[in-house]
């Protein structure tokens, strides 16, 4: 099965077997364009030029193996917004990235205007310029795109998925749940774009595509496409990506829960087929809709917490870039080991605000506790703690919010390498932390909601088992001295919060 995983710096293709296993993979990189401080655009041309190469890097490695293509799944970067001509296949604006903060004002009117309760009820989500409705709108108010019968307004997903399966005249203008719920048009709970939604948003409802289970049969491959090296091959799956990955976590079971340290971290817990009442500092989204391919007794539409903390590597490369205290990430942990505790050093790395939960945007930066017997270890270590001790604060509100106990936190993402940090999470949260043997998670979630779909595998209890090697950090048997250090963590970020605020009331020389 190939997953296509088209993210915000890259679309990488990925072929994966029976057991599991990644076989091979393509990978290019997705410049980003920055018209405007604040603004941020790809070339949606540009992405699926990448995904056609991608495809047809990976087909050749495929063959030279004697290995065939079964089914073919998405994973993407979610709220991004695309705008094309369906007659015409070409793109009616740049795509708007899920970073822009284009709309901050109009959500601002939508707030004022007493519009937030309805759609924080609805849409499980808050009114910011994240989510991919705002965007629409703009490009249809400011940005030249008319309102026309053959307009399409979509996510990455739906334009890689209308070009596979053909394209102007042909292709199949759809998306998942999983995507339509982070556009702020989309009613989580009835299942279904909202006409009340897209009025107060004023985006077209007959441009949207439509919403389809994340695994099923969405078309199949168009002999144009990759020089016909795909040709017939079944779309089988669409899911966004962070959802992709807690599907290949395989978090299949309500209280199943995720971490993907990135730049950022995105924490998910699966909730099954329970809506819980809006949380404040969580986002609630659907993670996935398995339709008819449900196995028999599993719930085929889960629902998802979801916790976004803004700095995790991002905090990392702040050790290398912005102090020099490292030359490369990966000195991070040996450099933190070097030392057995903090010395009651705390970083709170608040550079642009606290996501969740607590979604301060005047916290800043924060460094409290040094001694004159501080020195580049104690930084390192309060750096890897950071991203353990926010990580604990967001699943420490999913776990009020549930009612599901905690039980086991998978991890992922560039910063999961880190014994260290492992260790820390599974101290402070006082559950084991598995380690998949793949660093793809995404789009291994992809290609299993693909395979699923297709029979490729006959069930979620064959996939779990299939994934079940994962390296596992137990944690310490008493959690006296973690919930100290997590006391001293919380007095830390008090001192970060709001503290814009005090920088804007500074007068004078």
């Amino acid at each position: 099965v190939v997953a296509i995983d088209a993210g915000t710096s890259g679309v990488r293709a990925l072929a994966v077997d029976e057991t599991c296993s990644v076989v091979d993979s393509s990978y290019r990189e997705l410049p980003q364009h920055f018209p405007a401080p604040g603004l941020v655009e790809h070339d949606a041309a540009e992405i699926w030029d990448l995904v056609q190469a991608t495809l047809t890097e990976l087909c050749n490695k495929l063959d030279a193996r004697g290995l065939s293509t079964s089914a073919i799944g998405i994973a993407n970067q979610r709220e991004t917004a695309v705008a094309w001509d369906r007659s015409t296949g070409r793109p009616s604006h740049r795509a708007i990235v899920w970073q822009d903060r284009r709309t901050a004002l109009r959500c601002q009117e939508l707030v004022e205007s007493g519009h937030l309760p309805l759609i924080r009820e609805c849409t499980g989500l808050v009114l910011d310029p994240y989510f991919s409705g705002t965007k629409w709108a703009w490009m249809l108010e400011h940005g030249g795109v008319e309102t026309s019968d053959t307009l399409a307004l979509g996510t990455v997903d739906d334009w890689i998925c209308w070009n596979l399966t053909g394209g102007a005249g042909k292709g199949a203008h759809v998306t998942d749940p999983s995507n339509a719920s982070r556009t702020l048009c989309y009613d989580i709970g009835r299942r279904a774009w909202s006409t009340e939604l897209c009025e107060i948003l004023r985006v077209p409802i007959s441009a949207l595509g439509e919403v389809r289970p994340t695994a099923c049969r969405y078309g199949t491959v168009a002999p144009e496409v990759a020089g016909g090296n795909f040709s017939g091959v079944p779309v089988s799956a669409i899911a966004g990506d962070q959802q992709a990955a807690l599907f290949g976590h395989c978090c299949h079971r309500p209280g199943d829960t995720k971490v993907t340290y990135g730049t950022g971290s995105f924490v998910l817990m699966n909730l099954g087929e329970e809506i819980p009442p809006p949380t404040e500092g969580l986002l609630t989204t659907v993670a996935w809709d398995l339709g008819e391919n449900a196995p028999k007794g599993a719930d085929s539409f889960n629902y998802a917490l979801e916790g976004s903390i803004f700095s995790s590597g991002a905090t990392i490369q702040w050790l290398r870039d912005g102090l020099g205290l490292i030359d490369e990430a990966a000195q991070t942990g040996p450099l933190a080991s070097e030392i057995p505790d903090n010395g009651g050093v705390y970083l709170v790395p608040a550079f642009t605000g606290l996501g969740s939960p607590w979604w301060d945007a005047k916290a800043r930066g924060t460094v409290v506790g040094i001694s004159k017997g501080t020195g580049r270890a104690h930084f390192a270590r309060a750096a890897v703690e950071s991203i353990a001790y926010q990580s604990r604060d967001v699943l420490d509100a999913m776990v009020r919010a549930a009612g599901q106990p905690l039980s086991q936190l998978r991890a992922d993402g560039g910063a999961a390498a880190m014994d260290l940090l492992l260790q820390m999470q599974a101290d402070q949260c006082g559950v084991p932390v598995a380690r998949p043997r793949t660093t793809e998670v995404t789009a291994l979630g992809a290609a299993m909601l693909a395979g699923l779909a297709e029979g490729f595998w006959g069930s979620l209890d064959e996939l779990r088992d299939l994934t079940a090697d994962a390296q596992v950090f137990e944690p310490a048997p008493r959690r006296v001295r973690a919930d100290a250090e997590h006391a001293a963590w919380l007095a830390a970020l008090d001192r970060s919060r709001d503290w814009h605020q005090a920088e804007d009331d500074v007068t004078g020389p």
